[in-house]
Formats: C-alpha cells, sequence, structure tokens
C-alpha cells in the first residue's frame, strides 16, 4: 500500500472520484446513501460508482446500511462509511498545555488525554511529551481489534511553514525558529505528521461540521495568544506562504507596550493585558477592533469566536465583538452587519481540528491538502 502526503495509506483513496463517494458516505451518516444518489451527487455513471463502492466495501471503508424504499423497481441498497476503518491523532501544542484526541473517520473522538506543557523546555522534553501523548490516545479508545492510525496531525502557535513542517518564531518562543517539527515528530512516533497553526486547524475543522452554514469566515482564536483561521472561497486559506493569519500582531496603537514578537501596540498584547486584569468587556472591545478591521478587509460573512479564554465568558466577548463591528457597519451605512458567534468546546476543537489535518484529504477536501 503507498502512502498518500496526508499520511493514509488505504489504497482506495488514490482515486478522486472514490474521495467524492467516500466524502458523501461521511455526510450521509448512519442513516446512509444509495448508489443512485451517489452517481446523482457526484456526477458519476451508475457504473463507476458501483466499482468504486465494491473496492470500497472490500476494503472495508463503506458497509451495508439495510435497504430503501424505492419509487419504481426493486428497492435500493444503502451503503454508508465505517468509521472505525481509519483513525487519526490530533494533537495541539499549546504554550502551557497540550490535548491529543484520537478520531475515526467520521470525527467522532475515540481517546483524549491533556497533560501540562512548557512549549519553552528543550525541544527534546516536548517532543518526548508530545509522543507520550500520541501512545496515550492511540491505546485509550473503545472497540476490538488494532486500529489503523493514519497519521497525526499537529497544531501550535504560529507564525510556522505549514508545507515543510518547520517552526518559525513562535511569540513568546523564539528559540523554535526553523525547527523541523513535522520530521522529528515523525521519527519519534513513526507516523506521518502534517503541521499546522493552531488557527488554521480549528478553522478545518467548522469548515468539515460546516457550523455556521459555511461562507467566507474567519475563526478567532483567544487563548495563551490570539490569532486567526481563514476561510474563503469555502477553503482554508493559507496564503503564499503559509503565514496567513497572524491576526494578533496588526498594530492598533502606535505607541503601544511592547508585545512578545517585538512589535509595539498588537492586538494581542493589549488583549492580553486586559485578560489578565480581569477586564473582559475591554478585552472584547479590543477584540472587536480587530476583528472589524478584518471584516471591513475581507468582506466576510461572520466571525466565529474560539480559545480558552472566549470559553471562559463566552457571552461577553461575543457581545463585545459583536458591539464594535455593528458600530463600525452603521458609522459605514451597512445595513446587515456581520454575526458574530462562539465555537465553544475551549480549546478541545483545535485538536479535533488537527486531527482532520489527516483525514479532511482522504474525502477530497481541499483545506487539509
Amino acid at each position: 500500500m503507498n502512502r498518500s502526503n496526508s499520511g493514509a495509506n488505504l489504497p482506495t483513496l488514490r482515486s478522486h472520484n472514490a474521495a467524492l463517494v467516500l466524502d458523501l458516505l461521511r455526510a450521509a451518516g448512519e442513516r446512509g446513501i444509495s448508489r443512485l444518489e451517489l452517481a446523482e451527487r457526484t456526477g458519476l455513471t451508475p457504473q463507476a460508482v458501483s466499482k468504486i463502492t465494491a473496492r470500497l466495501r472490500a476494503e472495508g471503508l463503506a458497509a451495508g446500511a439495510g435497504q430503501r424504499a424505492s419509487t419504481g423497481g426493486k428497492p435500493r441498497t444503502v451503503l454508508r462509511l465505517v468509521p472505525g476503518a481509519g483513525y487519526a491523532v490530533g494533537l495541539h501544542l499549546d504554550r502551557d498545555g497540550l490535548t491529543a484526541v484520537l478520531v475515526d473517520l467520521s470525527g467522532a473522538v475515540a481517546a483524549s488525554r491533556t497533560a501540562p506543557l512548557d512549549l519553552g523546555a528543550p525541544a527534546d522534553e516536548v517532543l518526548a511529551a508530545a509522543a507520550d501523548a500520541v501512545t496515550a490516545v492511540r491505546g485509550g479508545g473503545q472497540g476490538p481489534g488494532e486500529r489503523q492510525v493514519l497519521g497525526v496531525g499537529v497544531a501550535v502557535p504560529g507564525p510556522l511553514d505549514h508545507r515543510d513542517g518547520v517552526l518559525h518564531r513562535v511569540t513568546g518562543f523564539p528559540q523554535w525558529d526553523g525547527y523541523p517539527l513535522r520530521d522529528a515528530l515523525a521519527v519519534r512516533t513513526g507516523l506521518p505528521v502534517v503541521v499546522d497553526k493552531d488557527t488554521n486547524a480549528a478553522a478545518l475543522g467548522l469548515v468539515l461540521r460546516a457550523a455556521g452554514d459555511g461562507g467566507d469566515f474567519a475563526y478567532l482564536h483567544l487563548g495563551t495568544g490570539l490569532g486567526a483561521g481563514l476561510v474563503l472561497g469555502g477553503a482554508l486559506h493559507r496564503g503564499a506562504r503559509t503565514a496567513a493569519g497572524e491576526f494578533g500582531h496588526q498594530t492598533v496603537q502606535l505607541d503601544g507596550p511592547v508585545c512578545g514578537c517585538g512589535g509595539r501596540g498588537c492586538i494581542e498584547a493589549l488583549c492580553l493585558a486586559a485578560v489578565a486584569r480581569g477586564d473582559a468587556a475591554e478585552a472584547a472591545r479590543v477584540l472587536g477592533t480587530g476583528a472589524a478591521n478584518l471584516v471591513g478587509l475581507l468582506d466576510i460573512d461572520r466571525v466565529v469566536l474560539g480559545g480558552r479564554t472566549v470559553a471562559a465568558d463566552p457571552d461577553a466577548y461575543v457581545r463585545g465583538v459583536r458591539a464594535v463591528i455593528d458600530e463600525r457597519a452603521r458609522l459605514g451605512g451597512v445595513d446587515a452587519p456581520v454575526p458574530v458567534t462562539a465555537a465553544g468546546g475551549g480549546d478541545r476543537p483545535v485538536a479535533e481540528g488537527a486531527a482532520q489535518l489527516i483525514v479532511a484529504p482522504l474525502f477530497g477536501r481541499a483545506g487539509g491538502a
């Protein structure tokens, strides 16, 4: 079996058409979907769909889900995805802790683990903690038999190079600049590894769950730092140098306090200072100022807030950010302000989204590429 760039070693997935079929099976859930519906939705011929689904069933990726009454002729056989045919580990390495999850092909979490982490510790210590967490969740789920783990998706604070899996000057931890995290963790775990920013991972998870009815949106993550994941045209936007979304380091006060990035008056520094004072209203106002700038620049459809700080008081942050965006819209003569919602779940969606860095490409989802 050949490995793809995503780390998968399922032979059927070399076919683009098979990925389309698998994605529809995933979306259908336990209810399943018939071959005729698969043909109609993919544009493939019924014969092509029959060949693809036969291979999927032979390889354990699809199974029968009963029969459905037909409007004419014999009942239709319904197929469903077999979620346990493959798993991925999602790992969120934050500045002060880690979260690891094991998810199946449907995105359901089979096992999870959290532990303290000092991102400022020597690289070998951080890597050992990450590898231990991967080992723990691989053996911590339920169900018989050995799981086929396709790879590890790792979400870390940026900036970084997603393509090569190399970290840059992580804010507050410049010693990581140039560190080949992807390759180092692959050696430790013996699994394929994909690395991306924490905000991108969370945004990818939101895309696949179709939260908020799709469209263009910004996911703003406020935790130990502040960043954004951008979804434009329905796909995750990383930029030409995979550096898009460094939202926290836009300057909003020219003579402001020094930020961990070395600049002055960054929105991250101002926002985290307000959080440290216990002033959620001021933190939300500062966050809203940056969000309004982003809305004005990209004309996005919605803003989603996430991260542990937001999760501690979601109403205050949603209310405060929405107020700034609404006021900016009013001043600009816009009748329909951009909606603001909270993602919920604290930091957990980052780890789950990290697992989708491995799983999503199997279903032809370009955002995970």
